[in-house]
Order: C-alpha cells, then structure tokens, then sequence
C-alpha cells in the first residue's frame, strides 16, 4: 500500500524567492533520484505566495526510509527550515479513492 502523505508550511517574505529555488531544485532532485516515490508536488497558496503545500507518495515503507535518510532530504532542510515562519506540519494518509489522468511526455 502506497504511503500518501502532506506537508504544509509557510516561509518568511523577504526568503520567498531563495526558498522558491531550493524546492524546485529539491523536487527535481526526487524526480531524477527517487524511482520508488511516486509523486512529489509542491504546491504554491495563490492568495498567499508564502504558504506551501508538499503532496508526496513512496510506493511502501522501504521508499520512505530511502527519501527520509537521503543527503538530498538534509541539504533540503537545512536550507529551507531557517526560512520557516512555524515548523512543517506533516500529515499522513490513507488512500481512499483516486484517478489519474496525464499526457504522454507532458508534465504539468
């Protein structure tokens, strides 16, 4: 069973940008590097640029460990939690229902 899970955070304005660049270049690291997490998302709110959402999938427990333990995960991290306003707030899931549709060679 695939392990949904969420974390929701908010940055601090005058970091938007430096932030911007390290989870762009965090979220491709987990592209190129990560086969077994299935999804990586960040999400950016639109009446609040500071506020973030990261929607992520690891195929089973194995995944997670391998994306929690990785040096990827501490340079992200060291370079992003400084930034923070509060503390991320992560959140675990369980899959209910779901669909998926996508375009041959198109990412979003």
């Amino acid at each position: 069973m695939p392990i949904v899970m969420t974390a929701r955070f908010e940055v601090m304005q005058d970091k938007l940008e430096i932030c911007e660049r390290v989870i762009r270049e965090f979220v491709d690291y987990v592209h190129a590097n990560e086969p077994d997490t299935l999804l990586y998302t960040s999400v950016q709110e639109t009446d609040k640029p500071t506020g973030f959402l990261h929607y992520f999938m690891f195929r089973d427990e194995q995944a997670r460990e391998i994306h929690s333990s990785s040096a990827a995960v501490d340079k992200f991290t060291a370079a992003l939690y400084p930034n923070l306003i509060e503390p991320v707030k992560f959140t675990e899931y369980t899959v209910l229902a779901t669909t998926t549709k996508s375009r041959r060679g198109n990412d979003l």
